[in-house]
């Protein structure tokens, strides 16, 4: 049974740090490209940044650009992304996406998202 579940999430304060995880299992996390998605309340699900199979190559969208870092452990079937220096408007709920490929660039498989609040 494939599942992914995210965790990590909470309340932080603008210019503080948490770190997501993405627990993978079922299936071969190795296998795959991992990337991770935002969305917040009434906008569309927003492509954040991505990570090679073996982790030795990422690419970020410019928004989270030097301030967000996505890592992957394969021994553990787990990802990551870091996230510093929060603003507000990085409020959305998060979730990991890995698996085969689909029409329309996204991934099979989905979490079920971890909620991220950025407020004083």
């Amino acid at each position: 049974q494939v599942q992914l579940v995210e965790s990590g999430g909470g309340l932080v304060q603008p210019g503080g740090s948490l770190r997501l995880s993405c627990a993978a299992s079922g299936f071969s996390f190795s296998d795959y490209t991992l990337a991770w998605y935002r969305q917040a309340p009434g906008k569309e699900r927003e492509l954040l940044a991505g990570i090679t199979r073996t982790g030795g190559k990422s690419n970020y969208t410019n928004s989270v650009k030097g301030r967000f870092t996505i890592s992957r452990d394969n021994a553990k079937n787990t990802g990551y992304l870091q996230m510093n220096n929060l603003r507000p408007e990085d409020t959305a709920v998060y979730y990991c996406n890995t698996g085969p490929l689909l029409a329309g660039g996204r991934r099979a498989y989905w979490g079920q998202g971890t909620q991220v609040t950025v407020s004083s």
